[in-house]
């Protein structure tokens, strides 16, 4: 099996890279080298290593700054998806693409289902549902794995910049009206390498899946997490997590409307892979285990 990877230098891309290497002979391209942007180039890099499964781990992923280049988004987020889906259908191959949460309206406090009712509030979230329908619509075989909150231990993430916060300032807001599941970037790799065998062993799981770390919490309640576990492990913070202070969205206007309920349903993909998805904690937990140990 030839596993075309794109995007192997971003936070999941780069789990990626550990995750499909066992699975057959595996070609990671970065954003150079799989350029979305360029349609007729990234047509080209399909036909020349003519893949059997295509692993779409790049997107365009500027929240805010997509409010003002739709078209860029549109291009990277739907178009290059388009082109993939169409190559994988004429070819049998198996197309491995990463959505999010942001396709749905945000509202309530139920966990999202694949089959709820999408209305995106911004345009990165009307870029990705349209990456969504271009796939259905070219009929190839695929797994289309939408998830919420993605982190990893390498670059920046949410927990870093809290580190870095507690350390500096006297006192730290942090957002409490916003719902979701921390999800690692190594949890999202494993269960597509996992997902992968399955479903080219059984071509009848491909479709729609939700993919997120168990349980929930809110932006104020992450950020106290993180702050109780790195006391424990000695880290010297002036802002305690007892000393957060728990803001509203509006206290922190963006150009990109948020959605208060990130929350997503994972019983499907549970049941279709034989998965048990673990709580959140658990993986923030290690990830916050190698930062501090790297400092």
């Amino acid at each position: 099996m030839k596993i075309l990877l794109l995007g192997k230098n971003g936070q999941v891309g780069w789990e990626l890279q550990r995750s499909l290497a066992p699975l057959g002979e595996l070609v990671a391209l970065d954003s150079r080298q799989g350029n979305l942007a360029d349609l007729q180039g990234l047509a080209e890099t399909l036909a020349r290593h003519a893949p059997d499964v295509i692993v779409n781990a790049a997107a365009y992923t500027a929240v805010d700054k997509a409010e003002s280049e739709p078209q860029q988004a549109q291009l990277i987020n739907a178009e290059a998806p388009r082109v993939l889906a169409e190559f994988a259908a004429r070819n049998s191959a198996l197309l491995v693409h990463y959505s999010t949460d942001y396709v749905f309206p945000g509202h309530g406090d139920t966990p999202w289902r694949e089959g709820d009712d999408v209305a995106p509030l911004n345009v990165y979230g009307q870029s990705k549902l349209a990456g969504e329908q271009a796939i259905q619509a070219a009929g190839c075989q695929h797994l289309i794995l939408r998830t919420c909150w993605v982190y990893a231990a390498r670059g920046n993430n949410f927990a870093k910049t809290m580190l870095r916060l507690a350390s500096e300032r006297d006192t730290l807001g942090v957002i409490d009206d916003q719902f979701g599941a921390p999800t690692g970037a190594e949890l999202i790799a494993d269960v597509t390498a996992h997902a992968i065998v399955a479903t080219r062993r059984d071509p009848a799981l491909s479709g729609l899946y939700h993919l997120a770390a168990g349980g929930e919490t809110s932006w104020c309640g992450y950020a106290r997490f993180v702050l109780e576990q790195a006391a424990a492990a000695g880290v010297k913070l002036k802002v305690s997590a007892k000393a957060i202070n728990a803001l509203s969205t509006d206290a922190y206007p963006t150009p990109a409307k948020r959605p208060a309920n990130s929350r997503l349903n994972t019983e499907k993909l549970q049941k279709a892979f034989l998965l048990n998805l673990p709580a959140w904690q658990h993986g923030v937990a290690r990830m916050l285990t190698e930062i501090i140990e790297k400092q």
